[in-house]
């Protein structure tokens, strides 16, 4: 065994010493995801090819180095004695340790710090191979992330949102690390391709730099065992893109023999608004003439209680703690609770369903509540014990105890889940005929004004429309939605708002008038 096996298998069990010294939650609170040995490899030898021909000097960069996979994959792959330097940088001091006691000695020099708050260097480095930290924008600082947007402000000119992870923030902040011509391949979340704060990512990858490849692993294909992640390989040269630059956009498979491959100009590509939408084997119809959802439909997401747990009960539950009807509202239960499409209304209201839940919205003053409810008011009092009116939601009602003001939607559709085997869809659309309203784990979809004239004129359109909703394709469900690790689609409102719907309008007797989005009876 070579002296660099033996340091790598010492690498390995370290890193698993390490792991299990942090639960999952915190070391997800930390973006703490061990990039497994095998894809360091294969991404190292991927950018070895990239560099064929040049025979300079390297200077090794990893601004999240770890116990130093990355490192330990590039001396697997170039000669030694061609890395001229070589750096790594990590936050976590006991992680900072390992990786300097074991590669130390062959070369690395590793700076125990935050890389955001790094000085850039005096001189630069010409391979970055890196798996940032995937640390979600709720577990920063409000500090940090304006300090962070005024980082990559003043160092790119580029406005980056509040939500973006921090792997966003390190991938803008290398650029000043990285020397020009440079090659960088960064493993990060594949979400940035769709969402709206992965904008700035775009911007960059299509301004700054030249973009060679994205390559996207399969969903369903976890890179990382402990994180609900769909992983994405970027890689660019610091350098301005030539004239009709084409990027390949490659998908499933391995980075070296991916399923399937697709080059497209970078003037294509600023057309696109979701780049998980690449590679495509067919090219796809123009439908900005065609009805969109949003058209027929302002769709809202679900209700946020702020606590679940305490606001939505059982029904008979309810009764014990004495709530009265008057300060309850029927709720729908989650997807998983809900077996039929078609919710039936009791008389009362509430769905014809086995598990009937009650949502606590009240008015009424607590003094009231104490004199004429005195088991309600006892609830309540456990749930200040438990400070549930301290949380973000309640304590920004009037009372605490009170919900926004929502109608039962009569179509809704869940918008999380993964592919059914029998209809291909990772959603469904629900029929709701009761006067329940439902949890943010649903889309409300209202609908618009000529659309309720529609139906009030026909009820028979109800059954319609939603016999149309239910042949729309799963293909066109999922080009419109997003999807992370283990194949777990998601639908915001405004994606699906932008599901074509053409059959929908036909079937309303509507027409639609682009692009100033006006109806008219047909």
């Amino acid at each position: 065994m070579s002296t660099i096996d033996a340091r790598e298998n010492t690498r390995r069990i370290e890193q698993t010493r390490l792991d299990a010294l942090k639960s999952a939650l915190e070391r997800n609170k930390l973006g703490q995801f061990a990039t497994p040995p095998v894809l360091a490899l294969e991404i190292a030898k991927y950018a070895k090819t990239l560099l064929k021909g040049k025979r300079g000097p390297i200077r090794f960069l990893d601004p999240a180095i770890g116990t130093g996979s990355f490192f330990a994959a590039t001396l697997d792959t170039f000669p030694q004695k061609r890395i001229a330097g070589a750096a790594g940088i990590e936050i976590d001091s006991a992680f900072a340790k390992t990786a300097e006691d074991i590669w130390g000695p062959v070369g690395l020099t590793i700076i125990n710090g935050d890389f955001t708050k790094q000085p850039t260097p005096s001189k630069a480095y010409n391979l970055i191979l890196t798996n940032p930290p995937y640390v979600r924008h709720h577990h920063l600082q409000a500090e940090d992330k304006v300090r962070l947007q005024g980082l990559v402000r003043s160092t790119l000119g580029i406005e980056i949102s509040g939500l973006a992870g921090l792997y966003c923030h390190f991938l803008l902040l290398s650029h000043t690390w990285l020397e020009e011509g440079g090659l960088a391949v960064w493993l990060i979340p594949s979400e940035f391709m769709d969402v709206n704060y992965g904008v700035a990512l775009k911007h960059y990858l299509l301004d700054k730099v030249t973009l060679v490849r994205i390559h996207r692993f399969c969903p369903s294909d976890v890179q990382f065992d402990d994180a609900l992640v769909s992983s994405a390989v970027v890689v660019f040269r610091k350098t301005s893109p030539p004239p009709h630059h084409a990027a390949e956009f490659t998908f499933g498979g391995s980075l070296t023999s991916p399923r399937q491959s697709q080059t497209i100009t970078l003037d294509q590509l600023m057309q696109k608004a979701k780049w998980t939408s690449l590679p495509t084997t067919v090219e796809t119809p123009n439908r900005d003439d065609e009805a969109k959802l949003g058209d027929l439909f302002s769709i809202k997401r679900g209700l946020a209680t702020g606590d679940n747990s305490f606001f939505i009960l059982p029904v008979e539950e309810a009764e014990r703690f004495g709530i009265p009807q008057a300060c309850l509202r029927p709720i729908l239960p989650s997807p998983r609770y809900l077996t039929d499409t078609i919710v039936e209304s009791s008389p009362d209201g509430y769905p014809k369903i086995d598990r009937l839940l009650g949502l606590i919205d009240c008015r009424l003053a607590e003094t009231e509540i104490q004199s004429r409810y005195p088991l309600f008011w006892k609830y309540l009092c456990e749930g200040k014990d438990k400070a549930v009116h301290l949380g973000y939601l309640a304590s920004r009602r009037t009372p605490w105890y009170s919900q926004e003001r929502r109608d039962a939607a009569p179509f809704l559709c869940t918008y999380m889940g993964r592919i059914n085997g029998t209809t291909g869809k990772p959603f469904r659309f629900i029929w709701n005929k009761s006067n329940a309203t439902a949890a943010n784990v649903y889309l409300l979809l209202y609908p618009k004004p000529i659309l309720r004239q529609a139906l009030a004129a026909d009820p028979g359109l109800y059954h319609r429309l939603f016999d149309a909703m239910n042949e729309i394709e799963g293909g066109t469900f999922i080009s419109e939605g997003r999807v992370y690790g283990g194949g777990l689609h998601k639908v915001e409102p405004a994606e699906l708002a932008n599901l074509p719907c053409g059959r929908l309008a036909t079937i309303a007797g509507l027409r639609i008038d682009k692009p100033r989005s006006l109806f008219a009876f047909l």
